[in-house]
């Protein structure tokens, strides 16, 4: 038997990907390469930091800090060569419900406390689990997402005065939007209008250009040239700080703790789930291969400090991860260049950043939001599978009218109730077959199939069942049903388990119970062909000798019950 190879150890699987690179050759030209790619990632990242940490109800320089702070620490520690961390879109709703329940002090909490569950999940090796995620539940959770971020940027994108606070469930939100429409600046539609057409033309015309920044930069500088009313990052929250602040300690005390945990939950799952997705983009355009545990471990570590720093959720950004790999970029160095050139804006330039309009950030988030629909992939699924459509609506719908967290779990219970559907269904048991058939036998050993009469297998003595498939608790009742259908009590009982690669307690349950009406009847049972997996967990539930006989291949099987089913005579 051939040996089972050795699992990584401690330090293989959490030796964060910088420490690779440098062991390896790393000279000037490989610096230059992530240099170039940090810049043109930090030039993407730059308007949408400040968008998404608007859209979530924070001022904009919150998000600035999370991804200087969360995004050096996601490259430096982490576990993918290419992964560059920050704000993220998939995020906004969570935080800008708990900003509105818990203020800025438990959102700051909720994430430090995230951040250590994430740590936590990492350090355990449960970082694999998370690929166990259904596609339709991802591709749901994203939709719905998108459909909030975006209708929560109408107001900004159409210069709406509302009566009151905007509310944060969407039917009220899009009354209320509704009843304001009479409010809407020409100005501020103009501003919106020349952002995401800019995005789009250089998108179509010149996309290796940083369209977001572009855009941005040129709504502004219209803005500002012709005198326009529309609001500002300025006129909104006082401009940015030029600096990013010490290290603190938000409030902590156990009630607040308590509080904000279903917050740090939410943060926690969504977290893992788009920074490992993010790795997984990032490994299939560069051919590369990240370790989840190592990544999840930077995670925790990221949202730690950027809580400490005063920034909000930190996860793995798909986008500007794939905008790094397509940039060049040679490995983390990049992603942390790109947080020191955004620190550097900081430092050096924002002052400027006041002069922004709101709109044309709440443009780019409108563009965002579109791009965050796998449409394809919703209409694939829509298309192809009824039960894949069930989970990936009850995902979308939960999550723009319910909650992220209620959305995610109830599309991966239909999912995993779905699959188990599924492997009930492949489960396959063939009975009664002709005893020593040529499709039965090794068709390779022809000795063996010379030795043995097919014609005695029409006396019924011995039946074989072949069951094939993963032999499991959704399959046991069928498999079981089958297996009682006695018929003539014959002598003697094949168990075919060549195609079994799974066994559970339940099914062998259902097999020990057919040992004891196998034995009323004064039948023996063989087992051929079971894995040593298998046959381990049969003889853990009683399937054993006397009762039982395991054989090393079917054949094996067949030819002692052929035996036992005749014996000599005078």
């Amino acid at each position: 038997m051939a040996a089972r190879p050795a699992e990584p150890g401690f330090i293989e699987l959490f030796t964060p990907k910088l420490v690779t690179i440098l062991r390896e050759r790393y000279g000037l030209a490989e610096f230059k390469a992530d240099a170039i790619a940090g810049l043109t990632v930090a030039i993407v990242a730059l308007p949408l930091s400040m968008a998404i940490a608007i859209a979530s109800g924070v001022p904009p320089d919150r998000g600035l800090y999370t991804a200087i702070v969360g995004g050096f620490l996601v490259s430096a520690l982490g576990g993918s060569r290419f992964q560059i961390g920050g704000p993220a879109g998939a995020f906004i709703v969570l935080v800008a419900a708990t900003v509105d329940v818990h203020g800025l002090d438990g959102l700051l909490l909720a994430t430090m406390m995230s951040g250590v569950f994430l740590a936590a999940i990492g350090f355990l090796r449960l970082g694999t689990y998370i690929k166990f995620i259904p596609y339709p539940v991802t591709v749901g959770f994203t939709a719905g997402i998108a459909v909030i971020i975006f209708a929560s940027q109408i107001k900004d994108l159409l210069g709406l005065t509302l009566p009151g606070k905007e509310p944060g469930a969407l039917l009220p939100k899009l009354e209320m939007l509704g009843g304001a429409l009479t409010t809407a600046s020409p100005a501020t539609i103009g501003v919106t209008v020349l952002t995401v057409g800019t995005i789009l033309i250089l998108r179509r015309y010149r996309p290796q250009w940083p369209g977001m920044l572009i855009a941005v930069t040129l709504a502004s500088l219209v803005a500002l040239g012709l005198g326009l009313d529309v609001e500002t990052i300025g006129s909104r929250f006082g401009g940015i700080p030029q600096s990013i602040p010490l290290p603190s300690l938000p409030p902590v005390s156990l009630e607040k703790a308590i509080a904000v945990l279903p917050a740090a939950l939410s943060f926690t799952l969504l977290g893992a789930i788009e920074s490992l997705l993010s790795a997984v983009v990032a490994d299939s355009m560069s051919g590369r291969r990240h370790r989840s545990n190592c990544e999840l471990v930077a995670q925790g570590a990221a949202n730690i400090a950027s809580g400490l720093f005063g920034g909000i959720c930190v996860t793995g950004t798909i986008a500007r991860t794939a905008t790094n790999v397509r940039a060049g970029a040679h490995g983390p160095i990049a992603g942390m260049l790109h947080s020191v050139f955004l620190l550097a804006f900081v430092l050096l330039a924002a002052p400027l950043a006041s002069a922004i309009p709101l709109a044309a950030l709440a443009g780019v988030l409108a563009i965002v939001a579109w791009n965050m629909i796998e449409k394809h992939a919703f209409a694939v699924l829509l298309r192809t599978s009824r039960g894949d459509a069930v989970v990936l609506l009850t995902t979308l719908l939960l999550t723009i009218f319910r909650d992220l967290t209620e959305g995610i779990v109830a599309g991966f219970t239909l999912g995993a109730l779905l699959f188990l559907h599924r492997m009930a269904q492949s489960v396959e048991v063939e009975s009664e077959t002709p005893f020593v058939a040529e499709d039965q036998s090794d068709k390779t050993d022809t000795r063996r199939q010379e030795r043995y009469n097919p014609a005695l297998s029409s006396d019924k003595e011995v039946v074989v069942h072949h069951i094939t498939g993963a032999f499991f608790f959704g399959a046991a009742a069928s498999v079981g049903a089958v297996l009682d259908r006695l018929g003539e009590s014959p002598r003697a009982y094949v168990l075919d388990f060549a195609n079994v690669p799974f066994l559970d307690s339940t099914a062998a349950a259902t097999i020990e119970g057919f040992l004891r009406k196998a034995e009323r009847q004064g039948a023996i049972v063989y087992i051929g062909g079971a894995k040593p997996a298998v046959r381990r967990v049969l003889l853990a539930h009683g399937v054993r000798p006397p009762r039982a006989h395991f054989k090393s291949d079917v054949a094996d099987a067949m030819i002692a019950a052929h035996r036992k089913a005749t014996p000599a005579t005078a």
